[in-house]
């Protein structure tokens, strides 16, 4: 059964590090949101934040290439923010499978410790995961996951435990799907 994951969450929470390893795990495709708009230059912060439009575009970017992968059975697993519930609309509006999303969370001493112990370039700095931690804590979407005293290993078990079950003949168990 093809699906797709959106690993959401602040800043140095681990999404990506969760992804990375899930997609190894399943043998799925892996797309940063962090990755697509700092590659195309859509990571203006704007006011406050990154503008929901240059989200949405990021979406416009990954949906056809994500399409493909599902259309050849592959899992997808999204990470990013996502601190807009329009950028998670908008996906599931174009991506007519189904989907679980993981919102993981963390205290901001957390995501701030795990951001210093980050290589140098590619820490973000304790305002932006201040700032990020505070827009992400202001939705909650889909299965909630503490991260916090938690390794990557126990955080992925309990994702995996929300996912379809494969039976005996191989088939997928849907009974845990959301749509």
């Amino acid at each position: 059964m093809n699906f797709y994951i959106i690993i959401r969450g602040p800043a140095s929470v681990g999404k990506s590090t969760v992804a990375t390893k899930l997609s190894k795990d399943f043998n799925g495709k892996h797309i940063s949101f962090d990755e697509i708009l700092r590659k195309h230059k859509l990571d203006v912060v704007s006011g406050k934040c990154i503008s929901a439009e240059n989200f949405i575009k990021g979406n416009e970017m990954v949906i056809p290439g994500a399409i493909k992968e599902l259309n050849n059975g592959k899992i997808v697993i999204f990470d990013g923010c996502f601190y807009y519930r329009q950028q998670i609309k908008d996906l599931i509006k174009h991506l007519h499978y189904p989907h679980f999303i993981f919102t993981l969370k963390s205290t901001k001493q957390i995501c701030i410790y795990r951001d210093k112990q980050r290589p140098k370039l590619t820490r973000i700095g304790e305002d932006s995961i201040n700032a990020v931690h505070k827009l992400v804590s202001k939705l909650d979407y889909g299965t909630i996951i503490n991260t916090d005293n938690k390794t990557v290993e126990q955080t992925i078990k309990e994702i995996v435990k929300n996912l379809p079950k494969k039976t005996g003949d191989g088939s997928q168990n849907e009974a845990n799907l959301t749509k």
